[in-house]
């Protein structure tokens, strides 16, 4: 049994490039809390967290960046090359990944709980799971996707693979396996197998797609078997300038989820968002241009903002192009306000706003909960 009562916890983990998170990202589709565990171990040395000050102490100053943040690429030179350093960060971080875990898995309202962790077999958390799952892919299927989707060369892409334990250790270790060396769509339909077996009897409602009416409108949550209608509703409201097929929105589903805004069950709108590290970023938004745009993206932002605070979330980011940033008064009526990636302040943020910010869109902010995870102490 896990150590929360009424949680079942999934221990998720993988070498580098199987496919963990996007595992878990399909998980969470079908309904479970995901939780990224190696993420929260960055969050813990950031300035604003309370792992900072003991590792700034342990390592010292020349650790930091221009920024005053420490420079994970300076501490990995040193932990990756002694085993003692490696154990004093640990030492470190992992209480306190583990007491931000167990604050999340408390306050999650979900009963299945996904804990993805690349050193997961090597952890404390272990011991809290009710299973183990493992993602598998070939060493060429990690090797191609380090360079192609990472930007690794050839060299550092094989060490990467190398250094890491044979990916063997983790199978034996598995209650659930997943073999993640082809499309999304059939790792998609390995994933969904186990769900309906295993939990559809636990959360049958997780199955079915939310949907919300707004008068007379609703919005509705999209699934991947909708994948062919929503590469043809943005192919249509793009005007041709993107062609999407069903395959592109299957990858998408990878990463992000997708709400249908309709109106007499026709769509009309659509948003593309993502909940990663308790940051919820929405940057695709297509609508037709009938709409009223105050009311159509109050119906959407209310569902977004809605399903990002149920996932314990602390900020919403708004990616848009201009020509509807533009329209200041429809967003700060839905209390956004334009933002540069530096003002956000906290690293976190900052880090999501960076991975979208050179897209030639503008950002928009809202600040969901100020109880944050790994606040200072």
């Amino acid at each position: 049994m896990s150590a929360w009562p009424g949680k079942y916890v999934i221990g998720l983990t993988g070498n580098i490039a199987t496919g963990k998170s996007v595992v878990r990202k399909m998980l969470e589709h079908l309904g479970a809390y995901g939780i990224d565990a190696d993420a929260l171990g960055h969050r813990a040395i950031a300035k604003d967290a309370p792992g900072y000050k003991p590792v700034v102490e342990t390592f010292g100053k020349w650790i930091l960046g221009p920024d005053g943040q420490v420079d994970r690429s300076k501490l990995a030179r040193i932990v990756f090359s002694d085993a003692d350093a490696l154990a004093q960060l640990e030492a470190i971080v992992h209480p306190l990944v583990r007491e931000a875990v167990s604050l999340m898995v408390r306050r999650s309202k979900q009963s299945v709980i996904v804990i993805e962790a690349i050193k997961l077999l090597e952890s404390p958390i272990r011991h809290s799971c009710d299973a183990i799952w493992v993602t598998y892919a070939p060493p060429d299927v990690q090797l191609t996707r380090l360079m192609q989707k990472r930007g690794m060369d050839e060299e550092t892409a094989h060490q990467r693979i190398k250094a890491q334990p044979s990916q063997e250790e983790k199978i034996a270790a598995a209650d659930v396996l997943i073999r993640n060396d082809g499309s999304f769509e059939e790792t998609w339909k390995q994933v969904a197998a186990i769900w309906q077996e295993k939990f559809a009897a636990v959360e049958p409602a997780l199955a079915k797609p939310a949907v919300v009416a707004k008068g007379e409108m609703t919005v509705e949550r999209a699934r991947p078997r909708q994948a062919s209608d929503i590469a043809m509703f943005i192919n249509t409201i793009s005007g041709g300038q993107r062609r999407l097929n069903h395959d592109d929105i299957m990858a998408a589903f990878g990463e992000k989820a997708f709400l249908f805004l309709k109106v007499d069950n026709k769509p009309v709108g659509l948003v593309g968002w993502q909940v990663e590290n308790l940051v919820a970023r929405t940057d695709d938004v297509y609508l037709d241009p009938h709409l009223s745009l105050q009311i159509a993206m109050k119906h959407i932002m209310e569902e977004v903002e809605r399903t990002s605070r149920d996932l314990q979330c602390e900020a919403s980011l708004l990616f848009l192009p201009p020509y509807l940033a533009r329209h200041a008064d429809v967003w700060n009526g839905l209390g956004y306000e334009p933002r540069t990636v530096q003002s956000l302040g906290v690293r976190a943020w900052q880090e999501a706003a960076q991975e979208n910010a050179s897209r030639g869109t503008v950002m928009l902010f809202k600040q969901l909960r100020k109880d944050r995870v790994l606040r200072p102490v």
